[in-house]
């Protein structure tokens, strides 16, 4: 049996794996109340894009919303580091319990600069607000269980999908898996938003120097 990530949905992942879905999680309730700075630079320039946002949000195809909001909120977070980089569409695959599974998650962070090797945060959008197809949490939760899979580590995997303004952010340990409340990027969450990627950098650099 072979899945690929954009076939898979919470329903399919939990009966093939024996995931639960539980409802707060110390991990994920650590990452979303952890602190940052935020400059007075990086305050204007997220005001801009969540104006950006509100007035678009509703026509702006996949790449549109990417190109003008997404892309630009990873960038000024930057992820770029001697030990760990963000990289997109990057085929990742791995063995679950016996099942291969693969796929290429628009985003995700992981050791290594050039190349991924380990992953510890997946990424994926399902970047269009109007006719959704698709389950983007299952999208995202099969790449985790991947990077789960490949690190061969107890550490949790961290991950985000993102459905037009929504922002949703995940965490992995075992088989349970938190989903946070959504994050309304066209409201004053996009500050928050800006903070929590913020923390997941300082966290996958402690995760890396305990490796």
């Amino acid at each position: 049996m072979t899945l690929n990530f954009k076939d898979c949905t919470l329903v399919k992942l939990d009966e093939t794996f024996g995931l639960k879905q539980i409802k707060t999680s110390p991990t994920l309730d650590s990452w979303l109340t952890g602190q940052a700075d935020t400059s007075d630079l990086e305050q204007q320039i997220l005001v801009r894009l969540r104006d950006r946002l509100i007035a678009n949000v509703h026509d702006w195809n996949e790449a549109e919303l990417i190109y003008n909001f997404i892309g630009p909120v990873i960038t000024f977070v930057d992820y770029t580091t001697d030990q760990f980089n963000f990289f997109a569409q990057r085929e990742v695959a791995g063995v679950v319990d016996g099942i291969e599974m693969s796929g290429k998650p628009d985003g995700m962070i992981a050791s290594g600069y050039r190349e991924p090797k380990n992953p510890y945060f997946c990424f994926q959008e399902y970047k269009k607000e109007k006719d959704p197809h698709g389950d983007p949490a299952g999208q995202a939760l099969a790449a985790m269980l991947v990077a789960q899979a490949i690190s061969k580590q107890e550490y949790p995997i961290y991950g985000c999908y993102i459905m037009g303004r929504n922002w949703f952010f995940m965490t992995l340990q075992d088989r349970e898996y938190c989903i946070s409340n959504e994050y309304v990027a066209t409201r004053d969450d996009v500050f928050d938003i800006f903070r929590i990627l913020n923390v997941l950098k300082e966290i996958i650099a402690t995760l890396i120097n305990k490796a």
